[in-house]
């Protein structure tokens, strides 16, 4: 029975002074912060022998997953010459990126974007169609369609891809509960975390979720 495990990576903290949804947005880049995260999500995946024999790494198209799965590439990379093992590349697919938002590009907190607006609050607790326009029915069905198709074409083998925090839990709550819709608040994707399923790769059973947050205590 050839297992396939996918590791799904969530970004590292975003520099954000005005507190902006950013959402889909282009120009959002790590923080000194987040660029210390990943670096440290990266040295975890290369201590690790099981993840860091991974065969590919993908990512989301924005700014924060790539500068994150660059940083785990480069550690991959390390220890792939240590092994003389050929370099990954970065892919990239539409399938992991972020929620479509409809408040991207404002204040959360803040005018339009506050949370306590009755419109705004309105939209949060409806699981269907939350505060982001895209449903989470919708995050979950893309995220498995990428998912199984890795399953498929690494069958046996490991693959990294960095993805953001809405699709990791819909995805994960999907596996767990059958469904994607979920309460926002109770999410354990921290930043920079790995959440990691372990599939059969010939009848796509889920054998395993492992949860891992190698970037806890970075400051």
């Amino acid at each position: 029975m050839p297992a396939t495990t996918i590791h799904l990576v969530r970004h590292g903290e975003v520099y954000n002074p005005d507190h902006v949804l950013y959402e889909r947005l282009p120009n959002f880049h790590l923080s000194d912060r987040g660029v210390r995260m990943a670096q440290a999500t990266a040295r975890y995946i290369a201590a690790h022998s099981g993840i860091n024999q991974a065969s590919a790494v993908y990512s989301s198209p924005l700014d924060r997953t790539r500068e994150t799965a660059g940083e785990i590439l480069a550690a991959l990379n390390s220890v792939r010459a240590e092994r003389d093992e050929p370099t990954l590349e970065l892919h990239t697919d539409e399938r992991v990126i972020e929620a479509g938002n409809e408040f991207r590009g404002k204040r959360i907190g803040h005018g339009d974007g506050a949370l306590w607006r009755p419109e705004n609050l309105k939209l949060i607790r409806n699981l269907h169609k939350p505060t982001w326009g895209e449903s989470y029915a919708h995050i979950g069905a893309r995220m498995s369609d990428f998912v199984y198709e890795k399953v498929d074409e690494y069958a046996g083998r490991q693959v990294i891809v960095v993805s953001h925090e809405s699709p990791i839990w819909s995805f994960r709550h999907l596996m767990e509960t059958g469904h994607a819709e979920h309460w926002m608040f109770l999410r354990k994707t921290a930043l920079a975390s790995v959440t990691s399923f372990t599939f059969d790769a010939d009848t796509h059973e889920l054998i395993a979720i492992a949860y891992a947050d190698p970037a806890a205590n970075v400051r």
